[in-house]
C-alpha cells in the first residue's frame, strides 16, 4: 500500500503558517509524507532563516515547495489584493502542482489536502480531483461559528446583506461563547469598506466549502470553547499546536533567543511584563508613546518586542528604562511565556498568542487590533476571566499602568489562568480530548 502523501496549504501570513507547520511535523512524525506549499514570499522568508532551522524542517519530514500568488511585490500591500489572489489564484496553482506530482509517480500521488479554512476555494479542487480533504482553522472555533450565523444575523436585522451593522447591541450565541459587538465582527474591524465586503463574501463562500469537506479541524481545546463546539460539533479541536524545540524559532525572523532568556533568568518569579503585538499590528505615534510611558511608569521590568518599522519612542525613553527594560525586534514567544519570571502578557490577542499564553498560565492585558482579535479578547476577559481590556480605543499611559498593576496584584487572574493551563495539559496528554482527536485524525489520514 502506498504511503499517505498529504499536501498542506496555509494562508500566506505567518500566524496561519506556524500552527499548520506544527501539524505537518506531527503528521510526518507518524509516517505521513508532507508537501507543504507556501507562496513564494513566505517560502523565501523561511529559507532566509539560518541553516539549522531549515535543516530542522527537513529532518522533521516536511518538504517545502512554493507557488506564485500572481501578485507584483507592490500589490501585496494594497488592501484586499492578497485575499483576492489567495482565493482565486492559489487554488489553480495547487491543482497544477498536484497534477505535476501525480504525473511524476503514481505511487507518490497526493492522497489528501489539508488547507487553511480561509481558502475554501481549494475544496473545489479537492472535490474535482477526487482527493480527500480537511479544512484547518487556525483561529478560535467561535470565529467560524460567527461565520455560520451570518444568515441568522441578517434575518434578525443585526447586519445587512453586505455585513454592515444595523445594530450595535452585543450578542452572545451561548453562555460560554464570546460577547460580540457587531462593530467588532471579524470583517467589520477591517476599516476599508471594499475590503470589509470582500472578506464578508469570502467568509460566506468558505462556509459553503466546509459543508462538503471530509474533516474540519481546529487549533483549539474543547475546554476553552465548549459552547462553540456544542454549537458546531463538526469542528474538531486538536490543539494546542505549540511551537516545539525543532520549530522555526522566531516565526521567520532572526531573534535574540538566548539573550532574551538569559535576561529573564536574572529576574524573580512573576516580575516581568512581556509585550508583543504580532507581525501585523501597527500603532500610530501617539498610541505607541502612551504604551512606552505606561510601561515606564509601572516601574517594573519589561521585555518588549518592537518591529523596526514601528518604533516611535519618546525622547530619552531608552536611556531612562535601560536598567529594567529590554527591547528586541523579535523573540521566541513560546519559550518566553513559559519562563517563570513572566508576570503578564500585553498582547494584540491573536489566537496563536492567546493559546500560548493560556497554555502557560499567563494573564493577559488585551489590546486587539483587527479581525478575530476582539473575539479572543472577549474570551480572555468575559468568559475565562484571565485578563483585562481597555475602556476605549484611545488608551492612556495611566490606564496601561493601572491595568498592568491590577492584573499582577489581583491573584485571581493568575489562579484562574493556572486552572486553564491544567485543563489544557489534561486535554493534550494521552487519553485527553485533543490527544484522542489528533490521534483519530492521523489514523484517518493514513488509511
Amino acid at each position: 500500500m502506498a504511503k499517505a502523501h498529504v499536501m498542506m496549504v496555509p494562508f500566506p501570513m505567518h500566524g496561519h503558517v506556524i500552527p499548520l507547520l506544527e501539524l505537518a511535523k506531527s503528521l510526518a512524525k507518524h509516517g505521513t509524507k508532507i508537501t507543504f506549499v507556501n507562496t513564494e514570499i513566505i517560502h523565501e522568508r523561511i529559507f532566509n532563516i539560518d541553516r539549522h532551522k531549515r535543516e530542522a524542517l527537513l529532518e522533521d519530514g516536511v518538504r517545502l515547495v512554493s507557488v506564485s500568488d500572481g501578485l507584483e511585490s507592490n500589490e501585496r500591500y494594497i488592501p484586499g489584493k492578497l485575499m483576492e489572489a489567495v482565493y482565486k489564484v492559489i487554488p489553480q496553482k495547487i491543482e497544477e502542482l498536484i497534477r505535476e506530482i501525480d504525473d511524476t509517480s503514481k505511487e507518490d500521488r497526493i492522497t489528501c489536502i489539508i488547507y487553511d479554512q480561509s481558502i475554501g476555494s481549494i475544496q473545489k479542487v479537492a472535490g474535482a480531483m477526487g482527493i480527500r480533504s480537511a479544512a484547518f482553522l487556525p483561529a478560535a472555533a467561535a470565529s467560524l461559528v460567527l461565520g455560520y450565523n451570518i444568515p441568522n444575523l441578517i434575518e434578525d436585522g443585526i447586519i445587512d446583506g453586505e455585513g454592515a451593522p444595523l445594530s450595535n447591541k452585543p450578542i452572545q450565541f451561548s453562555p460560554t461563547m464570546p460577547i460580540m459587538t457587531p462593530s467588532d465582527f471579524v470583517w467589520h474591524r477591517i476599516k476599508i469598506p471594499t475590503v470589509q465586503k470582500l472578506i464578508f463574501n469570502i467568509m460566506i463562500q468558505n462556509n459553503i466549502a466546509t459543508s462538503s469537506v471530509d474533516r474540519l479541524i481546529c487549533n483549539s481545546i474543547h475546554d476553552l470553547e465548549p459552547g462553540a463546539f456544542a454549537s458546531s460539533p463538526q469542528i474538531i479541536p486538536i490543539g494546542p499546536l505549540l511551537e516545539n524545540s525543532s520549530s522555526l524559532q522566531g516565526h521567520f525572523r532572526q531573534n535574540d533567543s538566548n539573550k532574551c532568556l538569559e535576561w529573564l533568568d536574572r529576574h524573580p518569579t512573576c516580575s516581568v511584563i512581556y509585550v508583543a503585538f504580532g507581525s501585523l499590528a501597527m500603532f500610530n505615534k501617539a498610541q505607541f508613546q502612551e504604551l512606552a510611558v505606561g510601561l515606564e511608569i509601572t516601574e517594573m521590568p519589561f521585555l518588549w518586542v518592537v518591529r523596526p518599522d514601528n518604533r516611535n519612542f519618546p525622547e530619552g525613553f531608552s536611556e531612562r528604562v535601560s536598567s529594567r527594560g529590554k527591547i528586541v525586534e523579535w523573540a521566541p514567544q513560546q519559550k518566553i511565556l513559559s519562563h517563570p519570571s513572566i508576570a503578564c502578557f500585553v498582547s494584540h490577542c491573536g489566537w496563536n498568542s492567546t493559546v500560548e499564553s493560556v497554555s502557560n498560565g499567563v494573564p493577559i492585558l488585551c489590546w486587539p487590533y483587527f479581525a478575530d482579535q476582539f473575539i479572543n479578547q472577549s474570551y480572555i476577559c468575559d468568559i475565562w476571566k484571565i485578563g483585562l481590556k481597555f475602556e476605549n480605543d484611545d488608551v492612556t499611559s495611566g490606564e496601561i499602568k493601572d491595568k498592568i498593576r491590577r492584573l499582577i496584584e489581583d491573584c485571581a487572574f493568575k489562579e484562574t489562568a493556572l486552572c486553564l493551563r491544567e485543563k489544557i495539559e489534561i486535554s493534550a496528554r494521552e487519553g485527553g480530548n485533543s490527544y484522542n482527536n489528533l490521534k483519530n485524525f492521523i489514523t484517518w489520514i493514513k488509511n
